[in-house]
């Protein structure tokens, strides 16, 4: 239970993902969504259509059984969490299905205002962000593949789909709005995973705000 389903149980593994960021704890309860189904169902809001494929297929899964063979394979491929003493996995899909199912009865309008609230969802907000930082600035990068900031953009710039370098601009733009302080700046770029400092005499906003700028500049319909 430890990678993504690529089928049948695809969007139930994207959720049971936020709990591996909570320390795989189950603590929802039927009155209230814990930490991380609160943070699936923020990043849900933005598509509900994520909740209501999630919803069928916890139906699916239930109505199988947890363990039966016809999907024994899909289940090993799930991430795992930790029910409380005295309930079984199946209890706690359960009460996830029980919160879904009161979501998408009334879906809430996402708030862009709200900071993401675990590593998971800080990720499934800024995708394309997060392979940028991740992918071209982690622990050395610039010692070993690059040279300098500038060529590892340059590698990045023409190297990756168009519009996905579009996506990491328009990211960026909201992630600076979103992070108002230097520090929660640092700190969300670090779960995003950049390890590098930007370059000698630039702060990390100023880096950001001109890695977005060159992306237009390149492509103006970013």
């Amino acid at each position: 239970m430890t990678a993504l389903s690529d089928d049948r149980f695809h969007e139930l593994s994207c959720l049971l993902s936020a709990y591996e960021s909570t320390g795989e704890v189950f603590d929802d309860t039927l009155e209230a969504p814990g930490r991380a189904l609160k943070s699936y169902l923020r990043t849900a809001a933005r598509t509900p259509d994520r909740a209501a494929a999630a919803l069928r297929e916890i139906d699916d899964l239930l109505e199988v059984g947890l363990f039966s063979d016809e999907i024994a394979d899909d289940v090993d491929l799930l991430p795992h969490i930790q029910p409380p003493r005295g309930a079984g996995v199946e209890d706690c899909l359960r009460v996830v299905r029980h919160h879904l199912n009161q979501f998408l009865t009334a879906p809430p309008a996402p708030d862009p205002t709200v900071r993401p609230q675990t590593s998971w969802e800080w990720t499934e907000r800024f995708p394309a962000l997060a392979h940028f930082l991740g992918a071209y600035f982690y622990q050395d990068s610039l010692e070993i593949e690059y040279h300098s900031h500038a060529e590892a953009m340059q590698d990045y710039l023409t190297g990756e789909p168009h519009e996905d370098v579009a996506q990491a601009a328009s990211e960026a733009t909201e992630f600076l709005t979103l992070n108002s302080t230097e520090d929660e700046l640092a700190e969300a770029a670090t779960v995003l995973g950049l390890r590098e400092p930007p370059p000698e005499g630039v702060s990390l906003r100023q880096w950001l705000a001109d890695v977005r700028d060159i992306i237009v500049h390149r492509h103006p319909r970013a």
